[in-house]
């Protein structure tokens, strides 16, 4: 049997092994939470198992040590991506989590509240609980308007952040409980995809007759349906034009100097050209070097100023679109055509779950003799 001893503001455990006295430090002050930790030891006592009490770790430490673990799991953008949702919810604590521009990532909030919501402030990464997980989300939901998608994002990586530090990281949780799996999830809302229509495709195409190399990006976004990061790393070899009847564009992973990229889903995959799409490129005159497309300056494209230099370009030319548009145009088009959602998931790199979501309701017909009875 065990029994609490109280020395100053701190709880102790005190129980006997073998006829020895053992004393354990709580590490707590309040009376409630001490009772909970001596069923703990007695439970343990009881089972003959070693006592296992919630470990006291700071928070930045537990954090930069996880985001080190990432580093050699997953792409440099999906890391940053983890990074940013990090620093919202426990500030710059970490050098990993320091911004690097602070200037810019201030101008590209999107949503600025007047009342930002603090990080959460616990005095070890262990005193997490629910309740501090889900009042932070909830305040930045009304503060900043957060979508339920982004919501559930800030779920989805601090339970991963848990997970990692429970089983790997050498955290004891109380109760050995992940905090963050308990907040309920946001109902998510339908998707709202916009495409371009047939002559909507001509027009676009042909506001850009004057810059070949953009009109040959963007016919390359509609008609084969890439992703912004996999057609910036295009090189020469990946647009075979003796493929096929028209040629073929071979998405895949590659390494160049030093740097390895992988399509986002880590399946390699070919998309045929189409006719349309061939007429294009036989005009666009191909730069010097190992890319397919360069930016004005000749470098190799970023992804995010590839978007910034089209939307600028659209914006005079009174466009409205952009890159995801043009990639859900391939998709939107293809599923009214008839094709089967797996095919369609197969040419776009998609699951067929997300080609489903994004396109089922474009093919209606396949429905029509389903109500005769």
């Amino acid at each position: 049997m065990a029994c609490l001893k109280r020395r100053g503001k701190v709880y102790y455990a005190q129980y006997y092994i073998d006829g020895q006295q053992k004393r354990i430090n709580l590490n707590t002050s309040s009376l409630p939470a001490a009772k909970d930790r001596l069923r703990q030891i007695e439970s343990s006592l009881y089972r003959e198992e070693e006592i296992l009490l919630p470990t006291r770790t700071p928070i930045a430490v537990i954090v930069e040590k996880y985001i080190e673990y990432t580093k050699g799991r997953k792409s440099p953008g999906s890391i940053d991506r983890e990074c940013y949702y990090l620093r919202q919810t426990f500030g710059e604590i970490t050098p990993s989590l320091q911004l690097k521009n602070p200037k810019i990532s201030v101008n590209g909030i999107k949503r600025k509240a007047s009342k930002p919501t603090p990080p959460i402030q616990a005095s070890y990464f262990e005193n997490i609980s629910t309740a501090d997980i889900s009042d932070f989300i909830s305040s930045r939901v009304r503060r900043q308007a957060l979508a339920p998608k982004t919501a559930n994002h800030y779920r989805e990586i601090l339970t991963r952040l848990f997970n990692w530090a429970m089983t790997q990281g050498g955290i004891r949780m109380p109760k050995d409980r992940n905090p963050a799996a308990q907040v309920e999830r946001y109902r998510e809302n339908a998707s709202e995809i916009r495409f371009l229509s047939l002559d909507q495709i001509e027009y676009q195409i042909n506001c850009h007759i004057n810059y070949p190399a953009l009109q040959a990006i963007v016919a390359v976004l509609i008609y084969a349906g890439l992703r912004r990061a996999e057609l910036c790393w295009l090189k020469h070899e990946d647009v075979d034009l003796s493929s096929g009847d028209y040629g073929m564009i071979r998405v895949r992973a590659k390494t160049v100097e030093g740097e390895r990229w992988q399509p986002k889903t880590r399946i390699n995959r070919a998309v045929p050209i189409s006719s349309k799409l061939r007429s294009i490129l036989d005009k666009y005159n191909c730069p010097k070097g190992e890319w397919f497309f360069c930016s004005p300056e000749g470098h190799h494209w970023d992804p995010d100023n590839l978007s910034r230099y089209l939307r600028g370009k659209n914006v005079l030319a009174g466009l409205p679109w952009g890159c995801l548009d043009y990639r859900h145009t391939f998709g939107s088009h293809l599923a009214m055509k008839g094709e089967s959602l797996y095919k369609i998931s197969k040419l776009m790199g998609n699951s067929p779950e997300i080609c489903r979501k994004h396109y089922a309701a474009l093919i209606p017909e396949s429905l029509v003799g389903s109500v005769e009875f």
